[in-house]
């Protein structure tokens, strides 16, 4: 019986009177013994990290809107004008957006200096309609002194105060203002003999507007001792609201300036973030200089910027979510950032840089929820493409951030390994290390005991 079973042994055995050991067996099989083990650790590693895949499908995501974060420097464009604007395809216009938005003034390096407030709708201006017509108001002779541009830094520097109506003759807001600003100038010459007031013409006087930074029209500015001595007036434009500005300025009345400014200077550029909520579906938002009472002046506006940040949808705290990715994660969610820290200079008139984003939904499994949520993190990965484009001489340049959001989707999950594929993979090691070395060694058997002979 015993017999019969033996005949079934697959481990046969051989007598030990018929093997022999030697010096080159001992080495080889330590040799194997530390290759089966540096790769068995190798395996027990790669089973006890999960595999991280992903795969790609049609975008099941039904939500109705879509958040964009922003965080953007615009380099030459004053908090006064920039607004912000959406369009998409389905027809939707929004104008001047001022929800879940601040913005920061910024010196001409494009750091922060003041804080400008969260954006707001531009303010009424009122406007005085009982000024005799312009042509009747120069029949005692100008008040307002045109000045043209080779004489305005000798007038501005000769004269303590000064004034002046940067205007162009085809803006409407200007013509508005001109017989007021003609009855303030009779009045101002009787009232503060000091005070000289002037008009410039931008339209002949180029050059001059463009050095001056007269981002708008019209603009009001003033001057003491040849330096702008405070921001640019933005409020009424009445005889009475021009007065009351002009003997504060005058007489230095801190108090009373700031009834008139919010800021105590102009700043040439500004700081502007926050996020919005549009509709997902293609569209566009741009930041461009707009006025609810001024004319913007194509040829000296220039949006240059700075992107800080631009992502899509909720950002979940860096920490909290990487302490549950692995660094393995890492590369798949480089693209939800790739709008960072990027700078586009345009030094071109009438051109400004565009951007198109293409938007990925990227759902990763809910095993790297943060929240412990029983649900997929949804992230949204971009692809960026940038070009400077020119406009029109009577076309004001807008910094346009277009997007489209892909119809496929990725989804990032994570697999275990089996433990049968495992062992699978541990056994191959030890008979796989064992046949090789157990053939190398045999041969190196032969070739030295051949050599010895």
């Amino acid at each position: 019986m015993a017999g019969g079973i033996r005949t079934f042994d697959f481990y046969r055995k051989i007598p030990m009177d018929l093997t022999e050991t030697t010096v080159q067996g001992a080495i080889m099989s330590a040799v194997a013994m530390l290759f089966m083990f540096v790769l068995f650790i190798c395996e027990l590693q790669a089973f006890l990290r999960p595999e991280i895949y992903s795969t790609v499908m049609l975008d099941t995501n039904r939500d109705s809107k879509l958040r964009i974060n922003f965080n953007v420097t615009m380099l030459a464009l004053p908090c006064e004008y920039a607004t912000i604007d959406v369009l998409d395809v389905l027809g939707t216009n929004r104008v001047n957006i001022t929800k879940n938005i601040i913005k920061w003034h910024t010196d001409e390096r494009g750091r922060k200096v003041e804080f400008h407030g969260r954006n707001r709708e531009q303010e009424d201006v009122q406007h005085d309609t009982h000024h005799r017509d312009l042509d009747l108001a120069h029949e005692d002779g100008e008040h307002a002194l045109p000045i043209e541009e080779a004489a305005f830094p000798e007038f501005i520097a000769g004269n303590a105060y000064v004034i002046a109506d940067f205007y162009a003759p085809w803006c409407v807001w200007c013509q508005r203002l001109a017989p007021t600003w003609e009855a303030f100038a009779e009045t101002a010459t009787e009232d503060m003999p000091q005070l000289r007031v002037i008009k410039v013409d931008c339209v002949a006087n180029h050059a001059l507007c463009s050095a001056q930074r007269i981002h708008a029209f019209p603009t009001i500015r003033f001057f003491k001792d040849g330096v702008a001595e405070a921001a640019d007036y933005r409020r009424d434009r009445s005889l009475q609201a021009l007065l009351e500005y002009s003997n504060a300025l005058v007489g230095g009345d801190a108090s009373q300036i700031r009834r008139f400014q919010r800021v105590t200077k102009d700043h040439p550029g500004c700081q502007i973030s926050g996020f919005i909520l549009v509709n997902r579906v293609p569209g566009n938002f741009h930041i461009e200089a707009q006025s609810k009472h001024h004319h913007i002046n194509p040829a000296i506006t220039n949006v240059s910027h700075v992107v800080h940040n631009l992502s899509f949808g909720t950002q979940y705290p860096v920490r909290a979510f990487y302490a549950r990715a692995p660094r393995a994660l890492e590369g798949i969610l480089e693209g939800t950032l790739r709008m960072q820290d990027e700078t586009f200079v345009t030094k071109d008139l009438h051109a400004a840089p565009h951007h198109y984003v293409k938007v990925v939904s990227t759902f990763l499994g809910k095993e790297w929820n943060y929240r412990g949520a029983n649900e997929d993190v949804l992230q949204y990965q971009m692809i960026v493409a940038n070009q400077i484009m020119p406009y029109d001489v009577e076309d004001v340049p807008e910094a346009k951030f277009s997007f489209d959001l892909s119809p496929m989707c990725v989804h990032v999950r994570t697999r275990a390994r089996r433990w049968y594929d495992f062992v699978t993979s541990v056994m191959a090691i030890v008979g796989g290390t064992f046949t090789v070395v157990g053939v190398v060694d045999s041969i190196l058997f032969r070739v030295l005991k051949q050599k010895a002979l």
